[in-house]
């Protein structure tokens, strides 16, 4: 493609290669999610068990924490991993937010969308 051979195309856009890797990884709507971390602000996380108002959700490593039902907030399906316009996030939500801006800047993609 034309816009391909553009030098700074490779800070706007990804590669078909990086999207089929990054959408590649296993993905259940119902068990993944975010919780609330103090270091990252948000981690990823994998639900187990609900009871109540309470959710469990395995944090990897073996490590099992509790959260409150409203302190759990949904993932993105893969196909949406380091979105161009976060607009099309199925859940627009702060740790959907965080973790696009955080992948695409750690790939070294500029977001340029804004509101107004």
């Amino acid at each position: 493609m034309d816009y391909e051979n553009d030098p700074g195309w490779q800070y706007l856009r990804r590669s078909r290669e990086q999207m089929l890797a990054d959408q590649s990884r296993p993905y259940d709507s119902k068990k993944n999610c975010w919780v609330p971390d103090a270091e990252e602000g948000y981690i990823e996380g994998i639900i187990k068990k609900t009871a109540g108002d309470d959710v469990t959700v395995s944090l990897g490593q073996g490590n099992e924490k509790v959260f409150k039902k409203d302190m759990v907030q949904e993932m993105n399906p893969p196909k949406f991993e380091k979105t161009e316009d976060m607009s099309n996030l199925t859940f627009l939500n702060d740790a959907s937010v965080l973790h696009n801006l955080r992948s695409r800047y750690s790939a070294m993609l500029i977001y340029k969308e804004k509101a107004y």
